[in-house]
């Protein structure tokens, strides 16, 4: 029956399993981090999510693709490993350690503005005034949620994890800018980024002396973590992009995943959702849903 269904419609269905899983990896990161550092938790997600991606690779029949990789391909697919997952999970970790659940989450949720931000020196495009203000609308959401609602006394409940939380933005939207100059399969792509920052991750973990055996517990998150937030949500959200014939309305889905997240958290860890919180979240997606339109406008009158 589900082989029957219309692209458009499997396409839907695909993205909305992706929303669902992600809705649910802040609580996973949060609970997981109660019995692993964050380098730790890292490493094993990373093994995990490798495997799962080889299975994919096999299942798929692209392993032999790996052959048309250049020494320069792979190289690029080293250097992006730094980035992510090394870098990246390394910083989101840390700042899921250092705040709430709810708080990281939503911050995190701000990396399309910073790729934005971004994009004009790396990609050399320009933004225009309500781009610009669009912008100013989220980091107000950002601030909003940082100081409990309180915007204008500037005073941050915990400096340190709205700094790794922003950092991981910027980490995550440098990644997928560079990223955009490769040619190559992405499934192919991610598998071998994913392999190759292991054994860096690993020597980070060792010469840290941070190495320990998971517990039950820790090696549980780590599965899950690596499963569905580092593997299998990203292949189903790539093919739901793939195979829609209206990518705009797929793509605009993911606006519903921080609000899940929101019930998730409260219904898994018990956090009570601020006001601050919720107030916040609505002028960043505001602000992500007014530069998305100016973008749209933009390319229409072109």
């Amino acid at each position: 029956m589900f082989l029957n269904l219309k692209n458009q419609n499997k396409a839907y269905v695909f993205a909305g399993i992706a929303i669902f899983f992600w809705s649910t990896v802040a609580s996973a990161f949060k609970l997981s981090l109660e019995h692993l550092e964050p380098i730790q938790l890292v490493f094993y997600s990373t093994l995990f999510s490798v495997c799962v991606l080889f299975v994919i690779l096999i299942y798929q029949g692209k392993a032999q693709l790996i052959k048309r990789f250049s020494r320069a391909d792979l190289l690029r697919c080293a250097l992006l490993g730094l980035l992510n997952p090394c870098l990246y999970y390394i910083i989101l970790f840390q700042g899921y350690d250092a705040l709430p659940a709810q708080e990281a989450m939503v911050i995190n949720f701000s990396w399309p503005v910073m790729m934005v931000i971004l994009s004009i020196p790396i990609l050399k495009q320009s933004i225009d005034i309500k781009s610009f203000l669009s912008i100013i609308l989220c980091y107000i959401g950002v601030i909003a949620i940082a100081t409990g609602g309180d915007l204008l006394s500037l005073s941050f409940n915990s400096p340190k994890g709205v700094f790794y939380m922003l950092f991981s933005t910027v980490i995550w939207s440098l990644f997928w800018l560079l990223n955009t100059k490769n040619k190559n399969d992405p499934l192919v792509s991610l598998f071998l980024i994913f392999l190759f920052s292991s054994p860096i991750i690993f020597l980070i973990m060792y010469f840290t002396d941070s190495f320990v055996v998971p517990s039950i517990e820790g090696l549980m998150g780590s599965i899950y973590i690596g499963f569905f937030e580092m593997g299998i949500s990203i292949i189903l959200w790539q093919s739901a992009l793939k195979i829609s014939t209206t990518v705009s309305r797929v793509a605009s889905l993911v606006f519903i995943t921080p609000f899940m997240s929101l019930v998730v958290l409260y219904l898994v860890l018990g956090e009570k959702i601020l006001a601050s919180t919720f107030f916040g979240l609505i002028l960043i997606c505001a602000g992500l849903i007014l530069q998305k339109y100016f973008t749209n406008k933009l390319i229409e009158s072109s």
